[in-house]
């Protein structure tokens, strides 16, 4: 059965406007991404003050969480970062393992990349873990180049069955335009965007509403 509620998180953003806009139109979470090295990348400064420029604009109506993005960096220095900017969730897209989520101070979302011919049993071996240790898990497209906000979608027949599991996002490649088709076939928890809700690489205001008004209208 379809979800109740389809989480939305809105990720990749470089600007209080554009979170004001994801949050006033209805997204459970914003993402703020610190990776070293990727287009939408965040200095801590950087990151702080629009966090603090999108509260202070922001509907106070709704209130999303707010996820810091990080991939395979000090573990001491994301603490620092999450807890400067105000962060409620930090997303580790790297090769974190258990001892180093250990040492985070704020609840996790742990992206998981899918790669081409992956079924779906292999995928919920994977998965399990991390819902069993209460983390959020972000299914996502896999690229030796890219590691997230690619644009690019996964076979979503390879999450039959784990992505409408209880904190399972599905990301990768949605858009305005999709994502009723993939809330169809896969009832996820969640989904998770970024490049679909950008014009010329910058979030467009219009497409992050559309995204969200055609979730809640699925």
């Amino acid at each position: 059965m379809p979800a109740e509620i389809t989480r939305i998180k809105i990720c990749g953003l470089r600007g209080a406007d554009a979170a004001v806009a994801a949050s006033n139109a209805g997204a459970d979470f914003l993402g703020f991404n610190f990776v070293e090295g990727v287009r939408r990348q965040l200095h801590p400064d950087q990151g702080a003050q629009i966090v603090a420029g999108y509260k202070r604009d922001r509907d106070d109506s709704n209130t999303p969480g707010l996820v810091g993005i990080f991939r395979n960096q000090n573990a001491s220095w994301v603490n620092e970062t999450s807890a400067s900017a105000g962060l409620d969730y930090v997303q580790l897209c790297g090769d974190e393992d258990d001892d180093y989520i250990a040492q985070m101070q704020l609840p996790i979302f742990r992206q998981v990349r899918v790669k081409q011919g992956t079924i779906a049993i292999e995928l919920a071996k994977i998965v399990t873990p991390h819902l069993e240790a209460d983390r959020i898990v972000i299914l996502d497209h896999y690229s030796e180049v890219s590691h997230g906000g690619s644009g690019l979608s996964f076979d979503w027949a390879a999450a039959e069955g784990v992505a409408n599991r209880d904190r399972v996002m599905l990301a990768g490649g949605l858009n305005p335009e999709n994502v009723v088709s993939a809330i169809a076939q896969l009832s996820p928890w969640g989904v998770d965007v970024a490049s679909g809700v950008e014009t010329e690489g910058v979030k467009d205001p219009d497409r992050i509403r559309a995204f969200i008004s055609a979730i809640q209208n699925a």
